[in-house]
């Protein structure tokens, strides 16, 4: 079915997660999942991260990277609320996939060699919701992120 008209320049852009300790989190999505800071907002009470995969041919200037941040698609926006990461009584956010607040689910990744990542994701620590070998889906993956949001990990052309 064509596109219509009035839709035809909409993309699918970000995703924002909330997250308890901005140094935890950004650690685990630029050296565990290898994604790049592209852009950083700070506010007087929160700040957003925005990162993304770099599939460019390198010859974006981290400035020009930075402006195209709400053009492009496949943004994950990162949310700290100052404050949270030192705070002792705080609850956590809720992951979605647990009781109260069930509803969201995961973010997925696709790479091109599920069990060389998942042995990598290993060697780095990375607590594992689901191993391929687990269940009835042994082409799957799930990880946890720091604050415990799923990230599925799917081999490349993966077909449900």
């Amino acid at each position: 079915m064509p596109r219509s008209a009035e839709t035809a320049g909409f993309k699918f852009n970000h995703t924002m997660l909330r997250v308890r300790d901005p140094v935890k989190s950004l650690k685990f999505y630029t050296e565990v999942l290898d994604m790049e800071l592209v852009k950083t907002s700070k506010f007087d009470s929160f700040t957003l991260y925005f990162l993304a995969f770099d599939h460019s041919d390198g010859s974006l200037t981290a400035e020009e990277k930075a402006e195209r941040v709400l053009s492009r698609e496949g943004i994950l926006e990162l949310t700290h609320n100052h404050g949270t990461e030192s705070d002792a009584n705080f609850q956590g956010y809720a992951s979605g996939n647990t009781e109260p607040g069930k509803g969201f689910g995961h973010i997925a990744i696709s790479v091109d060699n599920l069990e060389a990542a998942c042995e990598r994701f290993e060697t780095l620590g990375v607590q594992f919701k689901k191993r391929p070998s687990d269940g009835k889906m042994r082409n799957i993956a799930f990880i946890l992120d720091p604050d415990g949001y799923w990230i599925e990990v799917v081999p490349s052309g993966f077909r449900t």
